[in-house]
């Protein structure tokens, strides 16, 4: 079985594959165009997300039988391509969830208690201590959709605080745990103060979250996205915060990634986060720890393994 690995990963599932007598190419810094050129011999491809694997790729990949996402999300493969090619694709998405629930944690903490803005005004030698108090967790209610790897993980580091945990998830029954009370959407709407999303992006999500979902919270609200940029729609997020509706937002993830070839309106949002001390922003790294890079790659290695 001759693997190809398109993108960095932890030199464990390399030595894993190798010792599985797997023939390994390893090529995390490959373009696109190569990728076209070499990849017809290969059964499997290792990816993350920094190839978008389309029908050109997979028309090209004439013996492709799986495809592993070092990670979680399958939302850079064409599914229903690769489903008519008959290659297996999976992804890793246990493998992170600490890492993200912590990370959504730690990105809400620094928002409601103004950690960006005391820390700036701090080392710029401005001690206003009334103009950084900032709200506690106690007595909130956090609506968490998608109850999957990430939103159990959330649900879990915020079990400590003293906070009512609602969650909805489409495509779960009787998933209520220790941690949290399954709800509808409607008493989402109705009783959240937070909400913080972990749900695939897919045709049915793509920006899911716009006006007439926001608008429909009965209270003013704090807002994370640790999940994928598209499932909202940006411009009608920030009407949003410009009216309060939103109190203030967490984006690890943006519909475009590549900073420096935005859009024209893609860079209007962007300068408007940018300068809003209520939006806290991280670059796409709420799963990517050194442990779950390590934890990644053993996931990854353990489902080929089972396969072979």
């Amino acid at each position: 079985m001759k693997v190809l690995i398109i993108d960095d990963v932890h030199a464990l599932l390399i030595n894993g594959l190798q010792k599985l007598n797997y023939n390994v190419t390893y090529l995390h810094a490959i373009t696109r165009q190569d990728i076209l050129q070499i990849i017809a011999p290969f059964h499997v491809l290792v990816v993350r997300t920094k190839t978008n694997i389309d029908a050109e790729i997979l028309n090209a990949a004439n013996n492709l039988k799986v495809i592993a996402r070092a990670g979680s999300g399958l939302d850079n493969i064409d599914l229903k391509i690769a489903e008519q090619k008959g290659i297996y694709c999976f992804n890793a998405g246990q493998a992170n969830a600490d890492a993200v629930g912590e990370h959504a944690l730690g990105m809400l903490l620094t928002l409601m208690r103004n950690l960006n803005k005391a820390d700036y005004e701090v080392r710029n030698k401005i001690w206003d201590r009334e103009g950084n108090r900032g709200f506690e967790l106690n007595g909130k209610t956090v609506g968490i959709i998608g109850f999957g790897n990430t939103g159990k993980a959330f649900a879990k580091k915020l079990a400590g605080f003293d906070v009512n945990i609602l969650a909805y998830d489409k495509y779960l029954k009787n998933y209520s745990n220790q941690n949290a009370n399954e709800a509808t959407l409607a008493q989402i709407f109705e009783e959240s103060d937070i909400l913080s999303l972990h749900i695939p992006l897919t045709a049915e999500t793509q920006n899911w979250i716009d006006n007439s979902f926001i608008t429909k919270f009965k209270k003013n609200i704090y807002l994370i996205n640790v999940c994928r940029g598209g499932v909202l729609n940006m411009p009608q997020t920030i009407d949003n915060i410009d009216s309060g509706k939103i109190l203030g937002a967490c984006f690890d993830v943006l519909e475009n990634e590549k900073l420096l070839n935005l859009s024209n309106p893609q860079q209007k949002d962007f300068d408007y986060l940018i300068n809003k001390q209520n939006v806290v922003l991280s670059p796409h790294i709420a799963g990517w720890t050194f442990e779950s890079y390590e934890k990644i790659a053993q996931t990854i290695l353990s489902k080929l393994t089972n396969l072979k």
